[in-house]
Order: C-alpha cells, then sequence, then structure tokens
C-alpha cells in the first residue's frame, strides 16, 4: 500500500484570516509614509484535511469548485517563462476547454512556485503562497475581465457566462512538500467570506479570503506526480446554484519526509468563457 492509499487525512495548521472589524488590504508597494503596508493577521488553526484521491472521480468544477484529471504533458521547459507561455498556454487552453466545454479560452498568468530558486532576485519564479484565499470577488472578476479583453470586447462576454479557473501542476513528483489544499465550495459559507484588497500603483483589485469555520471541508492529493492537474474554480459568473469559487492554499503537511526536496509546481490561470 502506497502513501495515496494509506493516508485517509491530516491534521495541519491553516492560515486563515483571523477576524476583525478592519478590512484587510495589502499595499504591493511602499504605502505613503505612516500607512502599513498591509492588514490583516493570520488566524491559523488545526484543521484536518481529507485525502481527495478516494473520490478524485467524482469531484466536479460545478459542484466543489475543483477537479483533478491526469493530463500527460510533452512540455518541460517550466523554468523558462518564454517557452512557458509560447509553448504551454496554448496547451492549457486546449485542456480546459476540454474540461468545461466553454466557447473561449484565455490564458493570462502564471505561477512557477520553487521556494530556493525564488531567493534570486531577477527570477519570475515564486514560494508557495500559505494563505487561505480566492484568487476574485464580485468586484475583481468583471473588471479583470475588462482588464484583459478591453472594455469593446468585454461587454458582450460580461453578458454571458464566463469563469476564471486555475489549473495546478507538480513540476516534479511525488510532492510532498507544501501541498495545495482545496475547500469544498459548498461548505463555505457567506459570513466566513471577506474582502481583502489589494493596493496596486495604478489600480485596486480585491481577493476573498476565509475566516475559520469548523463547517469548511478541506482536501488534498499526496503524492501528486507532474502527469495530473488539479482544476480549481476561481469565479463563476453564473448564480444558479453551482459551485462560484472555491478557497485553497499550500500548507505543511505533517506526514511529509523530512528529505523530500521544495515544492516544484506551475498553475495556469485561465478565463474561459460560454
Amino acid at each position: 500500500m502506497g502513501r495515496r492509499d494509506s493516508i485517509d487525512f491530516v491534521e495541519a495548521e491553516l492560515p486563515y484570516l483571523a477576524a476583525s472589524p478592519i478590512a484587510p488590504y495589502r499595499y504591493t508597494y511602499d504605502p505613503p509614509p505612516g500607512v502599513p503596508k498591509e492588514v490583516g493577521e493570520l488566524d491559523h488553526h488545526r484543521t484536518r484535511i481529507w485525502s481527495g484521491w478516494k473520490e478524485a472521480s467524482t469531484l466536479s468544477l460545478d459542484r466543489e469548485g475543483i477537479a483533478i484529471g491526469r493530463h500527460p504533458s510533452p512540455f518541460r521547459e517550466f523554468y523558462d517563462g518564454d517557452a512557458v507561455e509560447r509553448d504551454y498556454y496554448p496547451e492549457m487552453e486546449r485542456l480546459v476547454l476540454a474540461h468545461t466545454g466553454a466557447r473561449r479560452a484565455v490564458v493570462f498568468d502564471k505561477n512557477v512556485r520553487h521556494a530556493p530558486s525564488a531567493e534570486k532576485p531577477t527570477t519570475f519564479l515564486g514560494r508557495p503562497a500559505r494563505l487561505v484565499h480566492n484568487d476574485y470577488t464580485a468586484t475583481s472578476a468583471p473588471q479583470r475581465v475588462r482588464d484583459l479583453l478591453g472594455e469593446a470586447e468585454a461587454a458582450p462576454a460580461l453578458q454571458r457566462r464566463y469563469a476564471f479557473v486555475n489549473l495546478w501542476r507538480p513540476i516534479v513528483g511525488p510532492l510532498r512538500d507544501a501541498p495545495l489544499a482545496l475547500c469544498d465550495a459548498r461548505s463555505v459559507a457567506p459570513e466566513t467570506v471577506v474582502i481583502s484588497s489589494l493596493i496596486y500603483p495604478d489600480r485596486r483589485g480585491e481577493v476573498y479570503r476565509l475566516t475559520f469555520s469548523p463547517e469548511h471541508r478541506w482536501l488534498y492529493f499526496p503524492d501528486m506526480d507532474p502527469e495530473e492537474v488539479i482544476f480549481i474554480k476561481c469565479w463563476d459568473s453564473l448564480e444558479d446554484g453551482r459551485a462560484r469559487f472555491s478557497a485553497h492554499t499550500a500548507f505543511d503537511d505533517p506526514t511529509c519526509p523530512p528529505d523530500s526536496p521544495p515544492r516544484q509546481s506551475i498553475e495556469i490561470r485561465t478565463l474561459v468563457m460560454w
């Protein structure tokens, strides 16, 4: 029996947002004198995180807000940003179209994460994001469509269904360090969702952060390999009872062997339209 089959769940600290009357925010640059760069304390809660492998075949973007499948890729140049955009982006557009049945997909961003490489000041690589969050809100999602398509093209797109879906893959496996925890969308009550502002020099964005609830149901996929892809719904414009978004975060798996190499992963962000 491998680790995949032997793990039913783990208990680990998840980095929630501490409840506060002050709205959280983060400046992406140096703020004005006397203004804190970031507001919003972390509230770490020991949480049960279930292995998702037993239900992997039934998970749905429209129900749990997450899905996983085996999708081998010939692409290997994940540390070459230009190659990722030239060759991997089109492959992921085709994949998300096939998975969702959407009419059109636009890949617009990437996150390649490897903590040791992220120490280099000139790299585009990042560290695993340890923060319970979702990438878009009811305000920032349509604004992102306008930013990506322009006002003229966005206007008709916003009248139809659209969604933001992330595609997350290990670059090296089995992935054991800093795996991704994913929250079942059905377990997220509105009162646990908080708007957090991202303040840029020329604009203001928003993400959702979550305060703790024992009702949240968390899943992860121990020992993922590079042929497997997680689909994460970060926003759906439809309000018909289906999942609209799913929160996620990296976490420290207590069963991770101490000699496991640091996580290497790639996350592709897509806008899909029907």
